[in-house]
């Protein structure tokens, strides 16, 4: 969901020999692909893994390695569940096409015919916004704006789409693509009123259940009593970590679903045959052209090694050109979990490739590999590769990290004292958050995040660095504007991982 690797490099402009790719793909799959998976899970100190590769029909590959959590015997297999984050989105967009198959919506319809209270922050935006918009990311946001909010947070769908209706877009409407999670959770309430079922009963009895996808769930609150799913994992400095599973079910037609190699295999099975599974017509035509097809343009693409000429978005799908293939994919990430989808419909080729750690490059590198070996391309081992950007990463991380921890040993004073800083403060969309003083620190908690708290230390004058105790929402310098002696307001902003914008709460 929040990673797109090797994006927008320069490629060498390699040719594949098609002859060679089934024999390639099978001598990778065969003799290589075991060893390559054990030692890449060693680097990135992933517990648990899972693949599936489909072509033709035919399975090349199902299985899992490692173990479902850390430390334990519980071992993984092609039916253990993973959190597949955004690799939802397609689930949502192929839902919604079948219900315009079935003549009970249009996706051109606009939003306001469907949930009347709708609203978003410029009026006529208001009016003119089609379901279309919500689904293809064009309506104007910056990639992730918003998403601290909702994300792994206490609120409602309702006071989810209250919210996003009150946040200003950086960008004017269909001017430019900006990956934005809660158009797809607003499509839900669509597909609810649409088809008289929640967005867990249309995809688990109108996808799930045709297709066989028998342990594959739809919300999140299910995690915890599924009995094969793998336990959400995260790295933190060098450090392998079990975390909770995350809260996502008022976002759940973003990022909700868990699902298996092995569902996930039958899901690329059924639409590279274009709704079709065992002779049985399970989605229609339309229902799987139409989210693959272009909608919003993210750039011209690119690849270290090979020719790729563009990158755009569907309704759900990443779209892009690979060696004169239309790729069609996605990636997932939410607490604990990274995953990639990719489908290559001209060789009827799909790769499901799930991780149960949400730190490592792993998930894409081995899509790649995969990818390439299907389509006889020469090796490139892909995860050297991304364990070295990693390592510089990490290196640059660790030494920020170093730097701000080695200031506030320091003891440098703030322009005020502490007391100062401590109160409540408000952010005008998101409510809350306090600071308080706790041990001789201040620690901040937020109205909407509970159990979630950042300890700040001082980096003297105006500037503090806020550690947060789940590491997904990461270490961050948050300044704070003083006036007249008197603290105005700090300006808040969390990992990448979560929202790449800021938030200003003011002193009340």
């Amino acid at each position: 969901m929040r990673r797109i690797f090797f994006a927008v490099l320069a490629s060498c402009l390699l040719t594949a020999n098609p002859a060679s790719a089934q024999q390639a793909s099978r001598n990778f799959l065969k003799d290589s692909l075991d060893s390559y998976v054990q030692k890449a899970m060693q680097a990135w100190k992933i517990p648990g893994v899972s693949i599936a590769v489909v072509k033709n029909g035919e399975w090349l590959v199902v299985k899992g390695y490692g173990v479902k959590t850390a430390g334990s015997n519980a071992t993984v297999d092609e039916h253990t569940l993973f959190g597949i984050g955004s690799n939802t989105k397609a689930f949502t967009g192929t839902a919604l096409a079948m219900l315009e198959s079935q003549g009970k919506l249009s996706l051109d319809d606009k939003v306001k015919k469907w949930i009347p209270d709708f609203q978003v922050y410029d009026t006529w935006v208001t009016k003119e916004l089609t379901i279309r918009d919500l689904v293809s990311h064009r309506m104007g946001y910056e990639t992730f704006q918003g998403d601290f909010m909702y994300f792994d947070s206490d609120l409602s769908y309702q006071e989810v789409k209250e919210k996003f209706g009150l946040v200003k877009p950086m960008y004017g409407f269909r001017s430019r693509w900006g990956y934005t999670n809660a158009g797809f959770a607003i499509a839900g309430e669509i597909i609810q009123k649409a088809s008289g079922q929640s967005f867990g009963e249309f995809i688990t009895t109108q996808i799930f259940q045709p297709i066989g996808m028998k342990n594959s769930i739809a919300n999140s609150n299910q995690y915890a009593k599924a009995p094969n799913i793998a336990a959400a994992h995260t790295v933190t400095e060098g450090v392998l970590k079990k975390v909770a599973y995350g809260n996502l079910d008022n976002m759940a037609p973003a990022g909700a679903i868990a699902s298996s190699a092995y569902d996930m295999g039958l899901w690329a099975q059924t639409l590279l045959n274009r709704g079709e599974l065992n002779g049985k017509r399970i989605l229609s035509a339309s229902a799987v052209q139409t989210p693959m097809e272009p909608h919003s343009i993210l750039g011209s693409g690119g690849h270290p090694f090979n020719r790729a000429h563009f990158y755009l978005y569907g309704l759900g799908w990443l779209l892009q050109s690979y060696e004169g293939n239309k790729l069609v994919e996605h990636t997932g990430g939410v607490n604990g979990f990274v995953t990639s989808f990719t489908l290559i419909p001209e060789e009827n080729i799909g790769i499901v490739v799930l991780t149960n750690t949400d730190a490592n490059g792993f998930f894409e590198a081995m899509k790649w590999e995969l990818v390439d070996a299907c389509l006889g391309l020469p090796f490139r081992d892909y995860n050297s590769m991304a364990l070295q950007q990693q390592e510089q990463h990490e290196k640059r991380a660790a030494a920020t990290l170093k730097e701000k921890r080695d200031s506030i040993a320091l003891k440098l004073t703030p322009q005020l004292p502490l007391t100062a800083f401590a109160g409540t403060y408000q952010h005008e969309v998101y409510g809350k958050m306090t600071l308080q003083l706790e041990k001789g620190q201040l620690v901040a908690r937020f109205e909407h995040h509970p159990g979630r708290f950042a300890t700040l230390g001082s980096l003297g004058g105006t500037r503090f660095f806020a550690s947060f105790n789940d590491p997904l929402f990461g270490n961050k310098v948050w300044p704070f504007s003083i006036s007249d002696g008197k603290v105005k307001s700090v300006t808040v902003t969390v990992s990448d991982f979560i929202e790449f914008t800021s938030y200003e709460f003011y002193k009340q």
